[in-house]
């Protein structure tokens, strides 16, 4: 193959690889939050505070889903789209675009949360 050659493909890789590149990026920018609906006397709520709370914002997880906190006596935030009223605290719904995709109802420990958060995260990333 010549050089000519390869400057000619190469047009049609750059614009291949283009094509990619904008698709991953529309798909990372969508406005992804983590819900979390908690009550204040929920031991649940306090114990997940404890234990992942505190530093959530500050891992992978965080990052890709900052939280958002609304206790389930007041409404839904304006603009969120639920499939449900959540009934149980805490729950933790990941919301794509501010609209429910998945959702966690309790809290069984730090051992479940982050894996099942991020079979959440994962799933959210394959086209609908």
């Amino acid at each position: 193959m010549s050089i000519a050659d390869i400057m000619k493909n190469f047009g049609w890789i750059s614009c291949a690889i283009l094509a990619l590149v904008l698709s991953a990026s529309q798909a990372a920018s969508a406005d992804r939050k983590l819900l979390l609906v908690e009550d204040e006397i929920c031991p649940w709520c306090e114990r997940w505070e404890q234990e992942i709370g505190v530093a959530y914002s500050k891992t992978e997880e965080g990052q890709q889903a900052p939280l958002l906190r609304m206790d389930i006596d007041d409404g839904v935030p304006d603009g969120i789209t639920l499939k449900s009223k959540p009934r149980f605290t805490p729950t933790f719904i990941l919301l794509i675009d501010d609209t429910e995709k998945q959702r966690i109802e309790g809290y069984p420990g730090e051992d479940f949360f982050y894996p099942a958060l991020n079979q959440m995260l994962q799933s959210a990333q394959e086209p609908y």
